[in-house]
């Protein structure tokens, strides 16, 4: 007898010929459901569908008397749940039919309801996770060209990163991929078009591949490399993976494979990140993360783009999830990492015409927080003296044997903060003393250029900094970190948690109905500025026209600042096997300084330790005899101390 065929003891009646599977007109009510106003399903004729269960087999299977009339006469739905047949009560308990081909018309298997054995194809697509993290990275492509970034960025530059790294980690383009414990994995070079991704966007098409990506021990002929996302076909049970919806997802959550970077998501915008540096896009790390922030790329909740074929549970869930929003430093670490595991060669040159060189980036960040544009040749002096607009320095090499890459954005700012400090020393003190002179003189000239006032710039931008912080953070507050698409850790849970999400959904409309409030944010248009000045806006003075006439004085033909004095951030750097470069605690330095840090820190993003390090770093480089006397007499005084 062949596998999944009826008994042969059983024999079964001749299609009813009531039955219809063009239209609904076989469909009938249950009587007592007309006069129920909560119930609002279909069902058939059992008499006509199910004649292979008879009343008596429903006794055996289920002997509970119903609730409502105390009968023990049972029937089964469309759904497969018990129903009293005698005053047609429906209960949560259901039977599982095993065999479908009992259904005497094998039609009706196409209508979306009835007693049937669960499809294949209800349990979607053969699926690996490298293939969800190729779909994610495809959806953020796609907004960062929806944000302005040129098309090559996706077709060629990310295209070929991606390939090496499935090349590096063994996935495929290598002569023995990895193989999942159990079953063999076929790569299928011949019929792309079978893909169940043939019907959708592919994210590693055939394009003209960089040079380097041909290169290395694990590549093979032109031919093979070549091809697109190699297609893998499992042979295995239908009851394998049962753990996860992806086939790999329980052996890829335990793999710990020596010299293997394991994908995770937030790499995914490392790989991001890595592609627009190659193309020197205008879209900066801390850019990046705010567009994520802000919902303009996929990250958190990512899988809810998935396909619906592409079932994720269990395993999958620990994989594809995110619960925190990206920090800046993680990322930044993902990004050499994924670099030195690819053996990229060394970036494109990032000179003095790139949006990311700090003479130019210090620009944007003095308009962005209403700083006078007179600034912007100092920054750029600062740069010179320090060597920091070099190409060597600033260009990317991940083969060298220290693989640093230049966190362009906070740097920039640094140099800003390191110009502030020799213009008004920032020690809570003399910024407020030639505020004062500032403030006498635009009184008594009111027609002439207006000198720069340290003290109303802080007191306008502490009024804006904390209204957009305080917007920010209950924006964060109110982030919905449920996703739309319900999560289960196995596919026999999947009711239960689509039960409770569609619960919990008609709970918060029925609660936004009663508070009367929105339950939807509109989105945001992105921008590359978060603040906006302009001179028309009377309740926000904008600072860009305003003179450093009261701070520079002229002697010879050059301008020196009247301000002869500095501090040092730092005054001893941590060794080098120490992980950090300094500390900062907020009690040691001045409130001026501590206010323009944070202002810093928010707009990026960051740690304020993390912007007080590249200070400490800009100023080592620009004060190289200070540091080197302070050494000296160190190093004197130790051998004195011995002797």
């Amino acid at each position: 007898m062949p596998p999944g065929s009826p008994p042969a003891a059983l024999e079964f009646p001749p299609p009813s010929p009531q039955i219809r599977v063009s239209g609904l007109g076989s469909l009938k009510f249950l009587p007592s459901c007309r006069n129920k106003p909560g119930i609002h399903f279909f069902t058939y004729d059992l008499k006509m569908l199910y004649p292979l269960m008879s009343s008596n087999e429903v006794l055996k299977e289920f002997k509970e008397r119903c609730s409502q009339c105390a009968a023990i006469s049972w029937g089964l739905t469309d759904e497969g749940k018990y129903y009293c047949t005698s005053c047609h009560n429906v209960t949560e308990r259901s039977k599982e039919v095993i065999n479908t081909e009992a259904i005497p018309n094998a039609k009706i298997k196409t209508i979306n309801r009835g007693l049937r054995r669960k499809r294949k194809c209800e349990k979607g697509w053969d699926w690996f996770v490298c293939e969800g993290f190729q779909h994610i990275l495809y959806q953020q492509a796609e907004a960062l060209k929806a944000l302005g970034v040129g098309p090559e960025l996706k077709d060629e530059v990310l295209h070929n990163f991606w390939k090496r790294y499935l090349q590096k980690s063994k996935q495929a383009y290598c002569k023995n991929p990895i193989y999942t414990s159990g079953r063999k994995t076929k790569v299928l070079e011949d019929n792309i078009s079978h893909s169940d991704w043939a019907s959708e966007p592919e994210l590693l098409s055939d394009v003209n591949c960089l040079s380097f990506v041909e290169s290395g021990a694990e590549s093979q002929s032109d031919a093979q490399t070549q091809k697109s996302f190699p297609l893998t076909k499992a042979s295995q049970p239908e009851s394998a993976s049962v753990c996860s919806g992806s086939l790999d997802g329980v052996e890829y959550s335990e793999r710990k494979e020596k010299g293997i970077l394991k994908m995770t998501v937030p790499r995914t915008l490392a790989f991001c990140y890595l592609s627009l540096l190659w193309q020197r896009e205008t879209i900066t790390l801390s850019d990046l993360l705010r567009f994520v922030e802000e919902d303009h790329i996929p990250y958190i909740n990512a899988f809810q783009h998935f396909p619906e074929e592409m079932k994720l549970y269990g395993r999958d869930k620990g994989i594809f999830t995110i619960e925190s929003w990206p920090d800046y430093e993680e990322i930044h670490k993902n990004m050499i990492e994924v670099a030195t595991f690819l053996d990229l060669p060394r970036f494109p040159d990032i000179t003095e015409a790139c949006y990311l060189h700090p003479s130019v980036l210090s620009m944007k960040y003095l308009m962005e927080v209403n700083l006078p544009d007179e600034m912007h040749g100092l920054t750029c002096q600062v740069v010179k003296m320090t060597g920091i607009g070099e190409a060597d320095f600033l260009t990317f090499d991940p083969i060298a044997k220290m693989a640093k890459t230049v966190k362009y954005d906070i740097q920039a700012v640094a140099v800003i903060i390191v110009v502030l400090k020799l213009l008004f020393l920032l020690d809570d003190n003399l910024e407020w003393s030639l505020s004062d002179l500032a403030e006498i003189h635009n009184e008594e000239n009111k027609q002439d250029k207006p000198w720069f006032d340290f003290r109303k710039w802080y007191q306008v931008m502490k009024k804006t900094v904390d209204e957009k912080k305080q917007k920010w953070e209950e924006t964060r507050a109110k982030y919905m970190w449920k996703s739309e698409k319900p999560l289960y850790h196995s596919y026999i849970d999947r009711p239960v948690v689509y039960k409770r999400r569609e619960m919990v959904v008609n709970l918060q409309k029925q609660f936004s109905a009663l508070v009367d409030s929105t339950p939807t944010v509109e989105k945001k248009s992105p921008s590359s500025f978060q603040f906006n000045w302009t001179k028309e806006d009377a309740d926000k003075t904008c600072f860009h026209g305003h003179s450093l006439q009261g701070i520079l004085i002229k002697k010879g033909q050059s301008l020196i600042t009247k301000n002869s004095l500095y501090w040092l951030s730092t005054q001893k750097f941590c060794k080098s096997y120490c992980k950090h470069v300094t500390t900062y605690e907020e009690s040691n330095f001045s409130l001026s300084y501590q206010f323009v840090l944070n202002l810093f820190s928010f707009l990026l993003r960051i740690k304020t330790s993390l912007l007080h390090e590249e200070v400490s770093l800009i100023e080592k480089k620009l004060f190289k005899k200070k540091y080197s006397e302070t050494k000296q007499k160190s190093s004197r005084s130790r051998k004195v101390r011995r002797h």
